[in-house]
């Protein structure tokens, strides 16, 4: 088979009510491009009808249309991953299977690719979800630009293109927790942004959860910067600081006044305080700890049960 130009990469979990809108359009969209294409979709431990669906695809272009069956649910990233190890083309652009992002919009970022960008991330127009969402990405977008110096503005859109050098790149850190468009931007010399229509989700139902999302931030800030522990040994000096000069006013109180049993309830107060201090440190800390028992573990990130292709005339 021919090289194709574009890499179309999915992943998926149940997504049965949203896949043969989603296969017609993408299909339909990528052969307006006049491009060379292929679509890899990684069915991520699905228990709907997605896993059937996708085989199907495979066999009305199996030229095209490559399928990933995982041997379990592994996690978003982990699906796209699978997908990057496998890629054939120049270009491999993102794309969720919710149709959240249309596929129509995927000629926008290969015009920014094509202009010399070597990654572009999609920011989503008249983002269609609840005002939490939007608001709460809002200022989780804001925490991590500060304390990561990663500039993305919609950090949630998966609508994204990347050169293969930058993918290569990606599939090369072997990192088992990660956040995809955050690498690839640490990984981009000339990085770019395009505006991208939103819909409502028209079927199904998100699969991040509060915890997924809070979870995801987590690996975001500890995967790509030190600041949390920096700010945390800053904040317990300036804390130590404070307690020494406490310490140093009772006692001169003390050798004044004398006795006191007044203020029993404020030295509890700030007891509890610095109690709940070091207790979310314990837990900073423990973020990176978890990170590099998972590391040095060196378990599968995913297993990978079949791969439904064709690859050769």
């Amino acid at each position: 088979m021919a090289k194709p130009y574009v890499s179309v990469v999915i992943p998926v979990y149940n997504e049965q009510d949203n896949l043969e809108t989603l296969f017609s359009r993408l299909t339909a969209a990528m052969d307006r491009t006049g491009k060379t294409w292929e679509v890899l979709f990684t069915n991520d431990g699905s228990r709907d009808r997605s896993g059937e669906m996708l085989k199907e695809f495979h066999k009305r272009r199996p030229k095209q249309v490559r399928v990933i069956d995982f041997n379990g649910n592994f996690g978003q990233h982990m699906a796209i991953m699978a997908a990057f190890e496998r890629v054939r083309g120049d270009v491999i652009v993102t794309l969720d299977a919710d149709l959240q992002n249309p596929p129509e919009e995927i000629p926008k970022l290969l015009a920014a690719i094509e202009a010399g960008h070597d990654s572009v991330g999609g920011y989503r127009k008249n983002r269609q979800d609840t005002f939490f969402r939007k608001y709460a990405s809002r200022i989780i977008n804001g925490i991590r630009a500060k304390v990561t110096r990663i500039q993305m503005r919609d950090q949630g859109c998966m609508l994204r293109a990347y050169r293969k050098s930058i993918v290569e790149a990606i599939v090369a850190s072997g990192e088992t927790s990660t956040f995809i468009p955050a690498l690839a931007y640490s990984y981009s010399a000339d990085p770019a942004e395009v505006e991208v229509e939103h819909a409502a989700r028209s079927a199904g139902e998100s699969k991040y959860r509060l915890y997924d999302l809070v979870r995801l931030n987590f690996d975001l800030m500890t995967g790509f910067s030190v600041v949390p522990l920096q700010v945390f040994t800053v904040f317990g000096i300036v804390v130590a600081v404070l307690s020494l000069l406490f310490v140093v006013f009772l006692l001169v109180r003390r050798l004044i006044v004398g006795p006191e049993a007044e203020g029993v309830f404020t030295l509890f107060a700030i007891l509890y305080f610095l109690v709940g201090i070091a207790i979310m440190g314990l837990g900073i800390i423990g973020e990176y700890i978890g990170r590099i028992y998972k590391e040095v573990r060196r378990r599968p990130r995913f297993v990978v049960r079949a791969v439904h292709e064709v690859l050769d005339e």
